[in-house]
């Protein structure tokens, strides 16, 4: 800052000049008035006054307040209280229940756009099952509600997603993970049974082996009370716990049941990366071996009197639709073959007779599986990986079966088998269209099967060959199948 200087005045006329003593120069700084100490005690002055006077003055607001202000204090909170319960009861009010099946997208399931729970999106990760799970940041944090019990149109069934803080009226709040399976088949054919269960599978895997405390189950938005005995079964030895199928009993068609936690698949397998499918049926193989105290070592171990590994080739027959026409004349031609192979063993079975844990034992003494197609070649993945399948089909089904006449090849590449191909028959029932016409299905689907001798003798020399030097080589090196497949997670 400038300094300013208040000076006396002097002579008008410099030459005159009287003698006298010099006066002294009266100056006076207006800095010294200003300085940055003088104003830093001054502000910190001022803090001092002002924080002490407000002190004293709630001090004085507490000590002499009237008894009506903590009535004040409660009236606010009683009606802060009241809206918050009017907020509830109208969030309580908007809950919309829509329908399970949505007739507006019911031919379009084939492409890609599903009619079950079609207002919602799934969730995604990278070679993984497509789900939804309830609550999650996807839904808000907001719990799915179930209501109806229709078994006859999935269309009257319904279902809502509720704040956990304001459920629908009369709603039933149940505890645990619950699991909604939507399959457009059904729960008793193994294969379709197993393809509805793989994703959960998959998912458990992923979530810490989190197991569910119950099973809703849906074909085409119609409820399902119970799994066939196969994938009951299946799914208890891999989930550690005989399934609990949701009966409602006890509900009322009106009544909404509500889920802590709940996980929807509606997709079945599809987007699932081959390496994420090989790993739930590595998991579900171990669980079914344990579950039914069959050796998890694998095959390589067994050997006959001459030390050479057993080769375990089985005809797994069909009786009714899809079977052979002449059984015996194919068990022979499997029998003659089977018998050229030093260490070959043939077991015939029947699909129709045995429990699961039979099919369990039998499938671990299996390298070869021998059978036409149908359900009971679902349970390959049961054989140790690496082994071979032999398919047969009736008349007609490459024209006009579709693409499901594939998921044995698929199930074969997904659980780590080798599928050796198919034959086809040529032979068996005429139909009146054209051979491309989808209407043939409904007399090529339960043909029966016949044999080419020439060709089934050169196919199965031709896997016993390759299946043969498999094994020795798995010997040589004396690899055993692991057993850590059957920890999850």
């Amino acid at each position: 800052m400038a300094k300013s200087t208040v000076e006396l005045s002097r002579p008008a006329n410099p030459t005159l000049k009287k003698p006298s003593f010099p006066k002294k120069r009266t100056t006076m700084s207006v800095f010294c008035l200003y300085s940055p100490k003088l104003s830093i005690f001054l502000l910190a002055l001022c803090v001092s006054l002002f924080t002490l006077y407000h002190i004293q003055s709630l001090h004085a607001r507490t000590t002499s307040s009237p008894p009506w202000s903590f009535v004040h204090q409660w009236e606010r909170f009683t009606n802060c209280t009241q809206e918050h319960g009017s907020m509830a009861e109208k969030l309580r009010q908007s809950v919309t229940f829509l329908p399970l099946k949505d007739l507006r997208y019911a031919d379009k399931a084939r492409q890609g756009h599903t009619w079950f729970m079609s207002s919602t999106y799934d969730t995604r990760e990278e070679g993984g099952v497509q789900y939804q799970q309830f609550p999650s940041e996807s839904s808000k944090r907001r719990l799915l509600c179930l209501k109806g019990k229709e078994t006859h149109d999935g269309s009257w069934n319904s279902y809502a997603l509720a704040w956990p803080e304001a459920l629908p009226f009369n709603a039933t709040l149940l505890k645990g993970l619950t699991f909604v399976s939507y399959n457009h088949y059904d729960y008793d054919n193994i294969w379709h049974g197993l393809s509805a269960m793989v994703p959960f599978v998959a998912w458990h895997i992923r979530n810490g082996c989190e197991s569910p405390s119950r099973w809703i189950l849906y074909h085409w938005g119609e409820l399902r009370f119970e799994m066939g005995p196969w994938l009951r079964t299946l799914t208890g030895a891999t989930f550690g716990g005989a399934p609990y199928t949701e009966s409602f009993e006890g509900v009322n068609d009106g009544q909404p049941l509500c889920f802590e936690k709940a996980v929807v698949m509606r997709h079945n397998e599809g987007g699932m990366s081959r390496d994420r499918r090989t790993e739930t049926y590595d998991l579900m193989r171990c669980k079914a071996r344990m579950y039914c105290n069959v050796s998890l070592e694998g095959r390589i171990p067994e050997v006959n009197k001459q030390g050479l590994p057993v080769i375990g080739m089985t005809l797994f027959m069909r009786t009714g639709s899809r079977s052979f026409t002449n059984e015996s004349a194919v068990i022979g031609i499997f029998e003659k073959e089977c018998a050229k192979v030093d260490g070959c063993r043939l077991m015939v079975a029947y699909s129709n007779n045995l429990t699961f844990c039979e099919q369990v034992k039998m499938m671990s003494l299996t390298d070869i599986l021998v059978s036409t197609h149908g359900a009971q070649l679902t349970n390959m993945f049961l054989m140790d990986k690496n082994s071979s399948v032999m398919e047969f089909f009736p008349k007609g089904w490459l024209k006009v079966a579709g693409v499901g006449q594939y998921v044995y090849h698929w199930i074969a590449s997904w659980s780590g088998m080798r599928h050796q191909g198919a034959w086809r028959d040529l032979n068996g029932d005429e139909c009146p269209y054209a051979e491309d016409d989808r209407r043939c299905m409904s007399i090529y689907k339960n043909g029966k099967v016949g044999f080419n001798e020439t060709y089934f003798s050169e196919w199965a020399r031709d896997v016993l060959n390759e299946v043969k030097i498999r094994k020795l080589e798995e010997a040589a090196s004396k690899t055993i199948a692991s057993t850590s497949a059957c920890s999850c997670g």
